[in-house]
């Protein structure tokens, strides 16, 4: 972990010019990938998140040992095949955020996506009644923020700008086209209350590691650093939390797209802990639509790379009694 920390402190980061190189050999891929059908070119992401699967070792190795410890009862083949997959579908949503802008349009939305469960959380937003609504890494989470900014909804993006300056404003840009905004992560907290009176919506993709400042939930049976922001969030200006997901049909473009769970602020009002039961209820909502299809989860995510203060205190106990011997 010290020499993990070492590496990470000395690594040279790019120059603006490399930065730049990037981004222009990024947008000639781009160019080259447009000139070919959506379906030829998920065919040939498949291809590239097997070869991904194949080589890339360490995150092979994350997502096998990730899905043994949330499916322990299932078989190897049956872990090998789904982390496979999910290889597969990482890859797929990068032709998905390319596609999305070029296909999708108010005109047609519906020959790519169908609904589950919407209508509570639609006529929400359409009466202006601010909410928060958050996704894991699950399937094409890049489309509901689009869609919701092509039907007119106001919403707001909560996101870590990428470190390639140049990349980052492209991706903006193709995000905010059709009415999504973006706000970058470290100055959310100064523009919430703003957004809150005026009635719109905030979107967050919510399942990363929170390190230790993080609360701790369950998720998949193991306890999971989670961030305290959306609960805070939503216990502070009474906020009702829309879990959704974009689960992809097959290996198409198209979608699902469900709400898994309305969690509203009468639900929480007599419960001894709000944060925590709040932070567990959308968690569990989470793992409750991955479990429909697990393929389409991210398992190379440090989903679990943080562990609570009396495991951290046991393990470090355990190595000094094994180094006394």
């Amino acid at each position: 972990m010290a020499e993990e920390r070492k590496r990470k402190r000395n690594k040279r980061k790019p120059t603006i010019v490399e930065y730049w190189i990037i981004y222009v050999l990024l947008r000639f891929f781009l160019f080259i990938i447009c000139l070919f059908p959506v379906k030829r070119m998920l065919m040939f992401a498949r291809f590239l998140g097997d070869l991904l699967w194949k080589h890339y070792h360490r995150g092979r190795g994350r997502a096998i040992e990730n899905l043994k410890a949330a499916f322990p009862e299932k078989p190897d083949d049956w872990i090998e095949q789904t982390g496979k997959r999910s290889f597969e579908q990482i890859v797929m949503l990068i032709i998905d955020i390319i596609f999305t802008p070029r296909l999708i349009s108010r005109k047609n939305w519906d020959k790519f996506s169908t609904y589950k469960n919407i209508e509570q959380v639609k006529w929400k937003m359409q009466g202006k009644e601010p909410m928060i609504l958050a996704t894991p890494h699950y399937g094409n989470f890049e489309i509901i923020g689009y869609l919701l900014g092509e039907f007119g909804f106001s919403i707001y993006s909560i996101a870590r700008p990428l470190d390639n300056p140049f990349i980052n404003k492209y991706l903006y840009s193709v995000r905010e086209r059709r009415g999504q905004r973006i706000i970058d992560k470290k100055g959310a907290s100064e523009q919430m209350e703003q957004i809150v009176k005026q009635g719109s919506t905030l979107c967050f993709v919510a399942d990363q590691d929170a390190g230790k400042k993080g609360i701790f939930v369950d998720f998949f049976g193991r306890k999971a650093s989670t961030y305290k922001s959306i609960g805070l969030l939503a216990i502070q200006y009474n906020l009702p939390i829309g879990i959704g997901v974009s689960r992809r049909v097959g290996d198409s473009f198209f979608y699902e797209i469900e709400v898994v769970r309305l969690i509203m602020p009468e639900e929480w009002k007599d419960k001894d802990d709000p944060l925590l039961w709040v932070s567990q209820e959308y968690v569990r909502a989470f793992e409750d639509a991955i479990r429909k299809d697990p393929t389409q989860y991210w398992w190379i995510h440090r989903r679990w790379k943080t562990r609570p203060k009396n495991e951290r205190i046991a393990t470090k106990s355990q190595r000094h009694e094994e180094n006394s011997k």
